[in-house]
Parts: C-alpha cells; structure tokens; sequence
C-alpha cells in the first residue's frame, strides 16, 4: 500500500514508494578508477599552481603585510604615490583572496574524492553525474551544467 500525504487543503494523496521529495541519484555508474585518477592529478596540479601564485602574493607584502621591495613603510612621500601604492595593495589582496577561495573549493573537491570515491562527480542538487568534460575542465565542480545554469538564473533575477 503507498504512503498517503496531507497536500496544502488537507487532501490526502498517494506518494509514489521511496519518494522522499530530495533528488535521489540516478543509478548511473561512478567514474572508473582511471578517470578518477586523472581528475585527482588535475587537482593537485592546480592546487599546486594555486599555492604558488598565494606565496607569489606573500612575497609581495611580507611576512607583516609592508613592501617587501625596500620601501621602510607605508608612508610614501607624494600623495599621488601613496594612491598608487594603496590600490597596488587592494588588488594584490583581492587576487590572494580569491586564490584562497579557489584554494579551498580544490581542497574540498580532494577531499570528496578521496572520502567518497563512489560518489566523486555527482552532482550535488540533483544527483545525476557531472559530464566528464565538465569535470576535466573544472574538476572542483559541484553541479551538472543544468543545475549551475538554474542556480547562476536565480541569482540573475
């Protein structure tokens, strides 16, 4: 016998077995172990290239946030100087803040493959299987081009 559900006036309705009203994934199979491999490479190679631009960012500041170029301080002598030298320090940061941010999406999209194997390339809303040429192109994806597209139009309007 199906499970009966109270609908927004009261009536109860039939529910399908097993529907639960989340996405379920669909039975498709996970990525053979080879695919999983390269996806994983291309991970480390970016996380690599990552952690590299961020010490290239560090350079730049030192270790207490000042010119690492020579300069004793922040204080430059002409106003059109310490304009430049303010946005030259804005941008470096917001680079290094978004490098971070990439940083961490490669870190959590490592860890899902190496907790979760099975399920490495599922889309996280509606569970059928990232294309592989999605993944090998933004192998931190978390979402099916469909799913992205849907999320990108909401924030739009």
């Amino acid at each position: 016998m199906a499970d009966t559900v109270k609908g927004a006036k009261g009536v109860k309705a039939a529910k399908a077995p097993g529907a639960t009203g989340v996405a379920e994934p669909k039975a498709a199979k996970p990525f053979p172990k080879k695919q999983l491999q390269h996806f994983e490479k291309r991970l480390l190679d970016e996380r690599r290239r990552v952690v590299k631009e961020l010490g290239h960012h560090g350079e730049t500041f030192g270790p207490n946030g000042e010119a690492a170029d020579g300069d004793s301080g922040a204080y430059s002598f002409h106003m059109a100087d310490q304009g430049t030298d303010a946005m030259e320090r804005e941008k470096a940061f917001l680079f290094a803040s978004q490098e971070g941010r990439f940083l961490w999406h490669i870190d959590q999209a490592l860890r899902r493959l190496y907790k979760h194997p099975e399920t490495f390339g599922r889309c996280h809303q509606c569970g059928d299987m990232i294309a592989f040429e999605r993944l090998d192109a933004l192998p931190h994806a978390r979402y099916c081009i469909a799913c992205k597209q849907r999320e990108e139009d909401a924030k739009k309007g």
